[in-house]
């Protein structure tokens, strides 16, 4: 039986809960500095399919894919551009095991790193990048795609307009932004929230939405922009566990599962529709948040 489209569970109101921070669990299995945390899905997918299993078994209505870099242009670094299609196939089918029947999977997909305006790249280039990527993470058993942690409006744009063009896969899109001023939010790009939510929605994004970069709290006013400029788009969240704090050289986030929890219902009186997390969260925040969203 298949399952209806996200979007679809949105509008009855349902708040659907997504998992959290991916790469401290890689390094925590083994993951090594300047290693590549993509090809994991090729090389070590038991501990990769642990990852996903943790979240689902956490409480997660939806999981992410080990593909956020497993683009031509990220992978060329690691000598690896040929294993594109086999890396995000890979992905996308141990986070399809472990989600099951029930449960979505949402293939990660993250920025290339190339700057249009720069003149890195052309956009029929990245076009084909992104179309490369995305159609293998269809093809491995995705049921949506996050174009995430976004600041160029073109590039989001064109991956984008690259799903939807070339898949079945309902598109969500989140851009990550940085606090400016009292109140204002931008990313590295300089646009506001409500400014890359235009874009995103004209591509033709399903859901849109923002992640990385800020704790729950924050997420709050960002989420509160966006719904209050488009009321009827659905919105994600995938928030960090607060800011980072550097501790002994390393950063540490340091928000516990309960106090981001302790932000969720104002989230959803923001106007998110579908909460998860980002860095330093853990399957204990997103059963904390899953608690909270059904209070």
């Amino acid at each position: 039986m298949s399952k209806q489209r996200i979007t679809e569970v949105l509008k009855t109101g349902r708040i659907l809960i997504s998992d959290g921070a991916w790469g401290t669990f890689l390094h925590q299995k083994g993951l090594q500095p300047g290693e590549c945390p993509d090809e994991w899905s090729l090389t070590h997918p038991a501990d990769v399919e642990s990852i996903a299993a943790g979240y689902i078994a956490a409480g997660a209505d939806m999981i992410e894919t080990n593909s956020f870099g497993a683009n031509r242009y990220k992978l060329e670094h690691y000598g690896l551009q040929d294993k594109v299609t086999a890396i995000n196939e890979a992905a996308a089918g141990i986070s399809r095991r472990a989600a099951g029947d029930a449960h979505y999977v949402i293939a990660s997909v993250g920025p290339t790193g190339k700057m249009l305006l720069m003149g890195d790249v052309t956009e029929d280039e990245l076009y084909d990048c992104f179309k490369e990527q995305i159609t293998a993470l269809e093809r491995g058993g995705a049921d949506a795609v996050c174009i995430e942690t976004m600041s160029d409006a073109d590039e989001a744009r064109i991956a984008i307009r690259a799903a939807k063009e070339n898949t079945g896969l309902e598109v969500i899109a989140t851009f990550t932004f940085d606090k400016i001023g009292e109140g204002e939010y931008r990313t590295m790009m300089g646009l506001t929230p409500a400014e890359t939510a235009a874009v995103a929605l004209e591509a033709g994004a399903d859901i849109i939405g923002a992640n990385c970069g800020n704790g729950m709290e924050r997420m709050t006013d960002i989420v509160g922009e966006i719904h209050a400029n488009f009321p009827d788009a659905f919105i994600l969240v995938h928030a960090n566990a607060g800011l980072p704090e550097l501790i002994d050289n390393k950063s540490v986030f340091p928000e516990t599962p309960e106090i981001t929890a302790s932000f969720v219902k104002q989230l959803i009186s923001a106007g998110a529709n579908i909460i998860g997390g980002c860095c330093g969260t853990t399957p204990a925040h997103i059963t904390a948040i899953k608690m909270a969203a059904e209070k």
